[in-house]
Formats: C-alpha cells, sequence, structure tokens
C-alpha cells in the first residue's frame, strides 16, 4: 500500500511545517515518518520503497543537502500527496496559477485583506533578477507604512510563487548566483517581517537560511548584512553574546574587500549593543564613535540592492539604546529626539520606534505628562500599523505609566485611551496571524 490521504492536521504540524520551510524534501521526508500521527516511527525502507529508491539512499537524501532535482520533487511530493500549496516548487498542473486557483497573469501581490488594504504592489508576470530587485524594493517602501504583519504572507508568496521556480530549474532565468541572491535578500527580508510580527522563532529560521542563499551566490555584502540581522534578532531575545558574536562575524566577512561604511558602521552599531548589554560602557562608546566616523566615509563599492540603508538616523536608533542600557538619559533623550527629526512621517515604524524611545526616556526622567503628549502622537500615526514590536512597546508603556496614574491628571486620562489602543491592536494581531497561518507558512 501507498501512503494514505493525511488531514490538514498532519500538515500543519510544527515538525512538518518546518520541514516544509526548509525547503528541503529530505526534511520532509523525515518529518513525515516521525509524525506521532503514525504512533510510532514510519521505517525508512516503507517510504523508500513508496518514492521508488533504496533505505541507503533515503538516509543519505534525509541528512544530506538539498535535492535540486525538480523532476524527482515533483514525483515525491505527487506519491506522499503534499498538499501543492504547501510546497516551494510548483506542480505542472498548478503552473500558471496561484492558490485558490487565480490566474498568474499581471496580477497585483497584495496583503491579507482587513478593511480597506493599505497597499498594493505590482509584480510582473514573468520576474528576472531586476525585476525581483524592483519587487523588494516596493515591499521595503509598503512594510515601512503598514508594518510585518500585513506583508509576510505576501512576501512569502513572492518567494513560493516568483523566485523558488528559478532556483529549482523552473523559471525564467535558471539558476545562478542572482538567483540564489534574491532568494535570500527577500527570505531575509520574510525574517524581519517575521520579527515585526512577533514571530521570533520563524524569523530567526528564515535568517538562517538566508545565509544559506547568500553563500551560493557568494555575495559578500549581502552575508555581512544578514549576520547584522541575526545580531539585531539575537539582542531582542536576550542572546546578547550570540549578538556581540554574529556582529564580529559580519565584520569578518567585509574583511578585505572594498569598504562600504554603511555595513561596516551597522555592524559596529549592533556590536556596541551588546558591549552596552554587558556594561562595557567605554568599549560601547568607542564602537559608537567608530560607527559615526565610518559612515562619514566615501564608499569603495556601491551598496548592494538587497542591502537596506543604513543612515544617520538608524545609527542615531542604536546610539540611543546603547545610551538608554547604559543609564545615560540626557544623552539618550538627544539621540531619541534626533531620530524623530531625522524620520518623516512616511517612514511610519522607524518614527513610531523614535518616539517610544523618547517617550521611555521621559518616563524615566519623571516626566510622565510629556510623555504621554508624545505616545499620543504614536497612537494616531500607527492606527494602521500591522506590527507587533510597537504594540509590544505601547503595553510596555502602560506598565511604565502604571505608578503616576494618581498623581497626574494627564496619566490618569491617558491610560484608559492606550488600554483602548491595545485592545484593539491586539484583536487585529490576532486576525492577522491567523491569516499567516493560511498563508505564510506555505513555504
Amino acid at each position: 500500500m501507498g501512503p494514505p490521504d493525511m488531514p490538514p492536521a498532519f500538515w500543519g504540524a510544527d515538525q512538518m511545517r518546518d520541514a516544509l520551510m526548509s525547503w528541503h524534501m529530505g526534511r520532509v521526508i523525515a518529518a513525515y515518518r516521525n509524525h506521532p500521527y503514525h504512533g510510532r516511527p514510519l521505517a525508512q525502507e516503507l517510504v523508500a520503497g513508496w518514492v521508488g529508491i533504496t533505505q541507503a539512499q533515503l538516509s543519505r537524501i534525509e541528512n544530506g543537502s538539498p535535492i535540486k532535482d525538480l523532476d524527482k520533487l515533483i514525483q515525491w511530493a505527487r506519491i506522499l500527496r503534499i498538499p501543492a500549496h504547501l510546497l516551494w516548487f510548483k506542480l505542472p498542473e498548478e503552473q500558471g496559477r496561484l492558490p485558490g486557483g487565480v490566474a498568474e497573469s499581471a496580477r497585483p501581490v497584495s496583503a491579507p485583506s482587513w478593511g480597506e488594504t493599505p497597499f498594493s504592489v505590482a509584480v510582473p508576470a514573468q520576474a528576472n533578477e531586476n525585476d525581483h530587485a524592483a519587487a523588494m524594493r516596493s515591499f521595503r517602501a509598503a512594510d515601512r507604512q503598514v508594518g510585518g504583519g500585513y506583508l509576510y504572507a505576501t512576501v512569502m508568496r513572492y518567494l513560493h510563487v516568483e523566485v523558488a521556480p528559478q532556483l529549482f530549474g523552473d523559471g525564467q532565468g535558471g539558476e545562478g548566483p542572482a538567483a540564489f541572491a534574491a532568494a535570500g535578500a527577500l527570505t531575509e527580508m520574510c525574517g524581519w517581517m517575521a520579527h515585526d510580527a512577533g514571530q521570533d522563532n520563524a524569523a530567526l529560521q528564515h535568517f538562517q537560511r538566508s545565509r544559506q542563499f547568500a553563500n551560493l551566490a557568494d555575495d559578500r555584502q549581502l552575508d555581512a548584512h544578514i549576520f547584522a540581522s541575526l545580531s539585531h534578532l539575537s539582542h531582542h531575545m536576550g542572546r546578547t553574546r550570540d549578538a556581540v558574536q554574529f556582529a564580529h562575524r559580519g565584520r569578518a566577512a567585509l574583511a578585505g574587500g572594498p569598504r562600504q561604511p554603511e555595513l561596516e558602521a551597522r555592524l559596529l552599531a549592533m556590536h556596541a549593543r551588546g558591549l552596552a548589554v554587558l556594561r562595557r560602557s567605554k568599549e560601547s562608546a568607542q564602537c559608537l564613535m567608530e560607527a559615526e566616523r565610518v559612515l562619514t566615509l566615501p564608499p569603495e563599492e556601491e551598496l548592494s540592492p538587497w542591502v537596506s540603508r543604513f543612515d544617520e538616523g538608524a545609527l542615531a536608533s542604536e546610539s540611543a539604546r546603547c545610551l538608554l542600557e547604559l543609564g545615560d538619559l540626557r544623552q539618550a533623550r538627544r539621540q531619541a529626539e534626533r531620530i524623530i527629526a531625522l524620520r518623516p512621517g512616511d517612514r511610519t515604524r522607524s518614527r513610531a520606534f523614535g518616539q517610544l524611545l523618547l517617550v521611555t526616556v521621559l518616563v524615566a526622567q519623571g516626566e510622565p505628562d510629556e510623555a504621554c503628549a508624545v505616545a499620543e502622537k504614536v497612537l494616531d500615526a500607527t492606527q494602521q500599523l500591522g506590527s507587533y514590536l510597537v504594540i509590544q512597546q505601547l503595553a510596555g508603556l502602560r506598565r511604565l505609566l502604571e505608578p503616576y496614574r494618581v498623581g497626574s491628571g494627564t496619566v490618569a486620562a491617558f491610560v484608559p485611551c492606550l488600554e483602548e489602543a491595545l485592545r484593539e491592536r491586539l484583536w487585529l494581531y490576532r486576525w492577522l496571524s491567523k491569516g499567516r497561518g493560511e498563508t505564510g507558512h506555505g513555504l
């Protein structure tokens, strides 16, 4: 007997979902064999017989490099009856169609709908390297305004439909460094969007996988950029020593090549934040000063289109975090005010982060009324922002303001408004999470 039809819960289990997200058929088969649904693991000999190979061959496939033979991938996916919308490549019967039976030609890629969808990103019907870079710029521009909660599933679908076929010989342009660089950059972007949506474990998986693509593309800048992203995520997850190590590795990836000041400054800033958490204040300050100096230098090579910019506003943000960690409230306030001055209104999320840093400093300085005035601007500006990180910081602000609720009429009036906003946004976040569960993990 061959493999039976499995219920949707089988494919939605964590171990199966993670295997499918790895784009590695061997791991998918291993997860299939070891699934709790079977009661006990299926023997390798049995599953090997289903897919027409030996037990020894299956063992090597489960533990080796990903298979890139599209014919084999299609054949085994059909044998195991893996739902087509979960695959990272397209079955022949799915060519020219999106999940749900929607035709692929000349269509917009847009966010999961919720009331009025805040953006739409046009994508060519057949994407090449330049199209991928253009799509990524559009995704970045939208992400700055609406947040990762809206965009995560959309970028995942773009990877599935437009990029993955090129990696496996089933798309325009075929394999090559450019296709792997696009896959690495867009996968790294998915990591940031997962992080912004509160899914840090998924973000870590995306960042790790993006490094594999960057190495296949032999893209030094992209590799260093991903190390900076891993460092940031490690900071957020409380893994300070990992964060410092990732910053070191990113700087090592840049060593010996033409100077790229923005990347170098970003990695120095990540290192400075780790040193601040470790209470090595003098070394942290030195790193920040070096980052500021480096950022003024002329580049010896252009910044890769796959790498996001790191400017004075971004450096001010990292400096404010370091100074707040070290207890230098006066300088932290100055840097937070600098972020706000440098970030225009269309940079909704980064401006909000700068304002929330300023709010934290103001509360610490004993100025809760002024903090409420700034926080009210954040609430107004971020009503349509799908960012769990902003929600998280607003919830933290609620706790910071509680001790002042009795003695300040301003705080007493503001806190109920903040609580109501949090209730509404947490509902929206849960809705977006539900949509991600249906579409976002389809790779």
